[in-house]
């Protein structure tokens, strides 16, 4: 198999670039002919960011599992789809081939089938990193039932929410799961998500840790048992058949939940077409792959880098997807390393938060090992600084692997801008130039585009996109409004990605971080009010406001600023009483990493939070925080700055 669009010099992405602001409809229409269709388009796009209202390959039918699985099974039916590293080194890994993942996703779509899943429903899928959760993911595409893969480590909240928001009717879970060390009791979880919950009828538990657990009579089923029913009906003869649903090109494929400025959690909705042709050809280009390369992407696919970078684009690509169950420091700093060369890795693809955190062990966990596999490096989540960018371009990549600094978002579907794997020039720290199709411009809070230059020669502004390209959101689930006012109404007929950037001279761009009330922590973004939230839910707490700090590993960590009635008690134990209550409503990748109590908040006489005060204070600018004395009580400021963490 060959790519005929994959971009080979940096004149053919010029060529390429040009090509695709020009003549948008032919030059998506050239790259879409490569997939499988039922039906092919009538119009390649209809676009205005008014409404806002997107729509690619409109018209055409299609069902992504095709594109994913049966296109490939004659020429690599026996090829590796994914490889499968277990939690513990010691367990056996697992092989799966193209043949392999097309029987059980075919059974998988049959068992939901059987438990009375339609094309439309929303299944929550909430399980471990094991390849059944591919399965289910691929079992719904399959059927045309919108999956919604929630991460394993959000609280029973959390879970409860958006079950809600999504009026989810099935559940797809584990009895447990292994992160490490610990046994995640996800089917308990699951459990807690239920009570009170009158939408869901069923609920099938794949066994994984063997956890003891409770199975309700008449909701809950186990997998194993439906999987072995569903065999008989979708094999006959050693022949296995489960015909696809015919999608139209804008059905929706999934739906992923994403922190925003807001306490509730949005939906953010992906079609079907247009998300896979852009995981599909950002997947090419950018990592350079190659038919037979083994790419290590280690996301989770609770969050959307394991959607596009693990399932969706590497498998319609015809590639083979390395999966990984454990974390990276367990049984030790070097899991990632042994996985490298055990399986023969070329793609790396990993955030820079587990790269800081594994920097941090020295050199000895990397010592001796076998990199020669490698071939290609990148990262995603966040920026990356140079430090850890010339620590892994050194130790890992030994100075001869292109680093490809991905910049996208859960909203974005895959990667919009980043340099292409020794094909166009790379810069550390900077995620360099758009993908074909992606129009950036910097604009002023005004939304006038930035054309002054600072002192260093760099245009700065807030980060926009002029067009839409195919895997861009259609809409925040259930409420479009939402979607209008989060991504398309501060800047009239632009989308805003809520991220401030600088471009040099050359035209490459750095992404300096979040300008709206969203932190990015670990690579995961987590609303500051769906945080601060979680804390007042505490019964002490009277207020609070969170904001971002520099963190040495996780980029930017949580400082919460709280008011406490109970200002005689112990603080450390209230301090333990709130992250205790952080995780329970929303999940331990939420806990304030610092936690000031004080006796008031810096507030406008019209009662707003000044957060850029505070978030000031927390990063150790003290010196320089404007002008005060128009707060409402500027005495409040002193006292903040002076019980500083």
């Amino acid at each position: 198999m060959s790519y005929p669009y994959q971009i080979k010099s940096y004149e053919e992405y010029k060529e390429a670039y040009k090509k695709s602001t020009e003549q948008t409809d032919s030059f998506w229409a050239e790259i879409a002919e490569h997939f499988t269709w039922r039906k092919k388009w009538d119009e390649v796009l209809n676009w205005n960011f008014t409404e806002p209202k997107v729509e690619w390959f409109k018209g055409g039918k299609l069902n992504i599992t095709e594109n994913c699985i049966d296109r490939h099974l004659k020429t690599m039916g026996d090829k590796p789809a994914i490889i499968w590293e277990p939690n513990h080194p010691d367990e056996r890994a697992r092989t799966v081939t193209y043949n392999r993942l097309h029987k059980r996703v075919c059974q998988f779509a049959q068992v939901l089938k059987n438990n009375g899943v339609k094309k439309g429903d929303r299944v929550c899928i909430y399980m471990g990193m094991v390849p059944e959760l591919a399965y289910a993911v691929l079992g719904c595409a399959r059927i045309g039932a919108i999956h919604s893969v929630i991460f394993g480590g959000f609280s029973a909240q959390s879970i409860a929410d958006r079950l809600y928001d999504a009026n989810a009717e099935f559940i797809v879970t584990c009895d447990g799961a292994y992160r490490g060390e610990k046994v995640i009791p996800l089917k308990s979880v699951i459990d807690d998500a239920l009570i009170g919950n009158r939408t869901v009828k069923k609920v099938i538990v794949y066994t994984r840790t063997r956890t003891p657990i409770s199975m309700l009579k008449g909701r809950d089923v186990w997998w194993e048992d439906e999987m072995e029913y569903a065999e008989s009906q979708v094999e006959k003869d050693g022949v296995v058949s489960f015909p696809a649903e015919e999608m139209d090109a804008e059905d929706p494929l999934f739906i992923l939940y994403t922190s925003g400025s807001t306490g509730k959690p949005k939906g953010v909705l992906h079609s079907s077409a247009g998300y896979m042709v852009w995981t599909n050809y950002t997947f090419v280009n950018v990592f350079q792959y190659q038919p037979g390369d083994v790419h290590f992407c280690t996301a989770d696919i609770g969050w959307i880098t394991g959607h596009s970078y693990i399932i969706y684009g590497p498998l319609s690509a015809g590639g083979t997807s390395l999966m990984f169950e454990g974390i990276p420091t367990f049984p030790d700093a070097g899991r990632f390393w042994d996985i490298v060369e055990k399986h023969k890795v070329n793609i790396l693809y990993t955030a820079p938060t587990a790269l800081r955190s594994l920097m941090s062990f020295g050199l000895i966990p990397v010592g001796g090992r076998d990199f020669s596999s490698l071939k290609v490096l990148g990262t995603v989540g966040e920026p990356i600084n140079e430090e850890a960018w010339h620590w892994y371009d050194e130790h890992i990549g030994l100075r001869k692997c292109p680093i490809v600094d991905t910049w996208w978002q859960t909203e974005t579907g895959g990667c919009l801008i980043s340099n292409l794997a020794g094909i166009t020039p790379s810069k550390p720290g900077w995620a360099t130039l758009p993908m074909p199709g992606v129009q950036p411009v910097l604009v002023d809070d005004q939304g006038n585009e930035v054309t002054e230059k600072d002192e260093n020669g760099m245009l700065k502004g807030n980060l926009c996109i002029k067009a839409p390209w195919p895997a861009i959101l259609r809409t925040t689930y259930g409420d479009h409004e939402r979607c209008k006012t989060n991504y398309f109404a501060t800047y009239p007929n632009l989308y805003f990605t809520g991220d401030g950037a600088i471009k040099d001279e050359n035209g490459f761009y750095r992404i300096t971080g979040r300008v709206d009330d969203v932190l990015n922590v670990s690579g995961h973004r987590i609303g500051t009010a769906e945080v601060e939230n979680a804390i007042n839910m505490h019964a002490g707490v009277v207020e609070s406001a969170v904001v971002g700090y520099p963190h040495d590993i996780k980029g930017q960590g949580i400082y919460a600023f709280v008011i406490d009635s109970n200002t005689h008690g112990d603080e450390e134990r209230t301090r333990k009483d709130i992250l205790q209550t952080v995780t329970r409503v929303i999940g331990s990748i939420a806990k304030p990493d610092k936690i000031q109590f004080v006796k008031g908040l810096p507030k406008t006489r019209s009662g707003k939070i000044m957060r850029r005060i505070l978030r000031k204070i927390a990063e150790g600018e003290i010196e320089n925080l404007g002008d005060t004395t128009t707060l409402l009580e500027p005495a409040v400021v002193d006292e903040i700055k002076n019980g500083r963490l």
